[in-house]
């Protein structure tokens, strides 16, 4: 048997009274409560007759909740489904209609507008996280033992959506060996022991605060100070409870405004990790100079999970996103898959247990998306130095990354240009002190047209998550075009930044 949830259980500490998470009203969770939860979750999903393979797509708060759900579906071998809480319900249709869940948990505002939903078919089971609600997904929850279901580590553990370039997100298959193995190799990279602290503040509905924070915490049987959101007030005063700290750029550029945050603050933290966005190296810098830390700038994906991290010993470069973990094979290829030498910039290719099985009922885009001998195209392009640090230097897949959350522009375009008045749009990403990257949309007016800013940023509110939402617009009589007709998004980018 291969089951994910296994693997986490042996990480678990003998004392199963140890706590798992302290909430700051400081409330826990032992390990033995988080056992027992996912137990009775698990029996509540059999009795729905849910089988193995079905799909549990879960849009809530952060919650504690989650996790023991999360956990209660590899228990039972079905596939957990996070999505972003941001997402409207327009965007919610696309996700549902496409995994076609069993289950679906939202929030009471979600479940309200659940008959405005265009899908072929509503999900069978569709439950809240309030307590004291008919509706309520606590209510299936049943005591008595439940036997973890045997599955191969080949078998899919979650699905999670990334949007491609044509604006239509793709389903991301990760099995329970790709997440495991990911995290053994980080539990060990990072040296988690029992003893650890995780300060926790970011979401669980993607790769990095569920499966890389989480799956360090299990195998090691450490703890998290679970924090609901991210505040810095809030997270300094929390920092010297903790002994680690993950985070995306943005929360550490916050933490760097603050007068309050500096060595003192993070005298009792061994190490801090920030992913899911280019860590600037001026952030780089100035935090070592507030506080003596390197933060230690890691580089993955949804399909990867995580694939280099600066070392916990020895020097961290600023600029680079670290080394292969173990069992990764990186290479950089020309576009005609020729392998490059050091310090030559290319396509980076990736290779290793933790990379995805593939896209959800999208055969031919998975075939497209690995090569003949079964390296992954991430999309990134970067080079290797000679002491094997990968450092990334642009990306070949039109993507903004803004506050560590992707943003496709090929989404936003296509509901601008639908938009009464609109001739076209470019939207691009540019720098940003706080963000990494905000989305900025380049209009272009039909001749009548007096379509403004404020109507355009309205009617994109209303049909997608607020981090998606240009946070400015400029109208141009033109787009700038190459010889071939497509838009110069690099002239855009150089004239707006």
């Amino acid at each position: 048997m291969e089951n994910l949830y296994l693997k986490y259980r042996e990480g678990f500490p003998t004392d199963l009274q140890s706590p798992f998470l302290e909430s700051t009203d400081g409330s826990f969770i032992t390990y033995g409560e988080l056992e027992e939860q996912a137990s009775q979750y698990a029996n509540g999903f059999a009795d729905l007759g849910l089988q193995p393979g079905d799909r549990v797509s879960v849009q809530v708060d952060k919650s504690p909740e989650v996790i023991f759900i999360y956990l209660a579906c590899l228990r039972s071998n079905l596939i957990f489904h996070p999505l972003n809480t941001a997402y409207k319900v327009s965007e919610l249709s696309y996700f549902l209609d496409d995994a076609k869940p069993s289950v679906f948990i939202c929030e009471k505002e979600i479940y309200k507008k659940l008959s405005s939903l265009d899908v072929e078919k509503k999900p069978q089971h569709i439950f809240t996280l309030e307590l004291d609600e008919v509706t309520s997904i606590q209510n299936i929850k049943k005591k008595g033992d439940h036997k973890v279901v045997d599955c191969s580590k080949n078998q899919t553990a979650a699905l999670l959506y990334s949007s491609g370039t044509t604006g239509k997100p793709k389903g991301i298959m990760l099995t329970h060996g790709n997440i495991g193995s990911n995290a053994q190799a980080l539990k060990e990279a990072w040296n988690f022991t029992q003893g650890d602290c995780l300060l926790h503040a970011l979401p669980i509905y993607h790769v990095h605060g569920l499966f890389v924070a989480l799956g360090c915490v299990f195998l090691s049987g450490s703890r998290i100070l679970w924090m609901n959101t991210f505040n810095v007030d809030e997270v300094q005063e929390a920092i010297p409870k903790c002994s680690v700290m993950m985070g995306v750029p943005t929360y550490y550029t916050r933490l760097l405004t603050s007068p309050k945050f500096n060595h003192d603050t993070a005298a009792n933290i061994r190490l801090f990790i920030s992913g899911s966005a280019p860590l600037l190296e001026d952030t780089f810098n100035e935090f070592y100079l507030k506080t003596g830390h390197h933060i230690l700038e890691r580089y993955g994906m949804t399909e990867t999970n995580i694939i280099c991290s600066n070392p916990i010993a020895g020097k961290r470069k600023p600029g680079t996103v670290g080394v292969p973990l173990e069992n990764q094979d990186i290479r950089i290829v020309d576009d005609l898959l020729n392998n490059l030498d050091m310090n030559e910039i290319g396509n980076i290719q990736v290779k290793g247990p933790n990379v995805f099985k593939g896209y959800w009922n999208l055969p031919q885009k998975t075939k497209e998306d690995f090569s003949a001998d079964k390296f992954f195209n991430t999309g990134d392009k970067g080079f290797l130095d000679e002491d094997g640090f990968l450092s990334i230097v642009g990306r070949s897949k039109d993507m903004i990354i803004s506050g560590g959350l992707n943003v496709y522009p090929k989404e936003i375009e296509s509901l601008i240009d639908d938009l009464e008045g609109v001739g076209e749009s470019a939207v691009i990403g540019l720098k940003d002190d706080d963000l990494g990257e905000k989305v900025v949309a380049i209009v272009v007016r039909k001749e009548i047209s007096e379509i403004n800013e404020e109507v355009l940023i309205s009617a994109l509110k209303n049909n997608i998550a607020g981090f998606k939402v240009p946070k400015k617009i400029f109208f141009v009589e033109a787009l700038p075009r190459n010889a071939m007709g497509k838009v110069q998004k690099n002239v855009l980018r150089d004239n707006y930044q």
